[in-house]
């Protein structure tokens, strides 16, 4: 099979990291792919690296999140650029398949012969960038691929429940059990930087855990991405409110098992539309224990003794004093049922399979529709 991999960004977000990992799989299987995006993100060079071709596209660069009026018109004025690139790469990769990892690629997609599949990592509100999205899929007869139920809810009214499929990230877990240093407490909060990523709110756990827990250190790993003023501004923010507090800011972290390693309880304090977080699941792989805001799609992965929910900062800050003071099986318990999680839904290869299984699913769905319509 021969694939036509469109992606919106050439930074290593999570989507792009779950496409990455993908690519093995892909290779596996023994099917050919290309993979076109923007810019020159790290991820295209490694890419490269894994030996599959690439081609840079005509898309953005706009401000990440809710967009400007400037970037709704640069993007009109681009899409036939974009979509005639699009049509040229399929017919010069004669393409089985044009995989798209963004929505932000999906209005050049349409009129399509080819299958395409839309993997859906992120809720997309209502409004402009949604209808175009979706109407895309809708004429082009997609099939969609969700992150989770809280993702998929807002394309049923584009795509017929039969060509969507439910399937949750999965991340490798560490080459070995490592083991987490003796000493003060460690607290962590792992992501890109950006206001719904809550730093800021996990700062203020931070102010409070201390206040209980004097001995206990924080460590903010991320970094903005995607060119994001906002975010960059955001960053400045966070590390202002962090004055007077032991909290290390490490920038962007490569190696996350390492990271999760210095760690004994990760907070996720994300806001409004998060999907599941791949932080979430990599914590799992590593036994780390983790306390998050039921936001979005997270409360479908966070359940039962593998985390805990917490509904505002003062909760969230209680069950981490109560949990870091408690008796250390509590810890030991939640870390096994976790690891347990990982091993039962979150695998990296349980997600290769899948994704790729409803690829091959689209192509079989698409050749019986046109055998029906001839």
């Amino acid at each position: 099979m021969r694939l036509l991999i469109l992606d919106q960004f050439s930074d290593p977000g999570g989507a792009q990291q779950a496409l990455r990992e993908l690519l093995p799989g892909i290779r596996e299987r023994g099917w050919d792919a290309t993979v076109g995006m923007p810019g020159d993100g790290p991820l295209l060079e490694q890419i490269g690296e894994l030996g599959f071709e690439t081609a840079r596209i005509h898309c953005g660069p706009y401000h990440f999140g809710r967009k400007t009026l400037a970037d709704g018109l640069r993007f009109l004025s681009g899409l036939p650029r974009l979509a005639h690139q699009v049509r040229l790469l399929v017919k010069q990769t004669q393409a089985d398949l044009v995989y798209v990892n963004g929505p932000r690629i999906l209005p050049a997609v349409r009129g399509l012969r080819a299958p395409v599949v839309f993997h859906s990592h992120s809720y997309i509100g209502a409004g402009l960038a949604r209808r175009m999205a979706g109407g895309a899929l809708r004429d082009t007869g997609a099939s969609l691929i969700a992150a989770c139920r809280f993702v998929a809810e807002p394309w049923y009214e584009f795509v017929p429940r039969e060509r969507v499929k439910l399937i949750y990230n999965g991340v490798a877990g560490p080459a070995l059990r490592l083991e987490r240093s003796r000493g003060a407490f460690s607290v962590g909060c792992i992501g890109r930087i950006a206001p719904e990523k809550g730093q800021r709110e996990f700062l203020r756990v931070a102010a409070i855990v201390y206040r209980a827990l004097p001995e206990c250190r924080f460590v903010v790993l991320g970094a903005p991405l995607f060119g994001d003023a906002r975010a960059e501004r955001y960053a400045a923010q966070v590390r202002a409110a962090a004055a007077g507090l032991p909290v290390e800011f490490t920038g962007w972290v490569a190696d996350i098992h390492t990271a999760l390693a210095r760690l004994d309880l990760l907070l996720v304090p994300s806001t409004g539309l998060e999907a599941t977080t791949r932080v979430i699941l990599e914590a799992y792989a590593a036994g780390v224990p983790v306390i998050a805001f039921p936001s979005g799609g997270i409360p479908e992965v966070v359940a039962g003794l593998s985390g805990i929910l917490a509904t505002s900062v003062q909760e969230m800050a209680a069950l981490a004093i109560e949990l870091l003071t408690g008796p250390a099986e509590r810890r030991s318990r939640m870390s096994e049922a976790a690891r347990e999680q990982w091993r039962l839904r979150f695998t990296l290869e349980r997600y290769r399979q899948d994704v790729l299984a409803a690829i091959e699913c689209a192509v079989r769905g698409s050749a019986a529709r046109e055998l029906t319509n001839a």
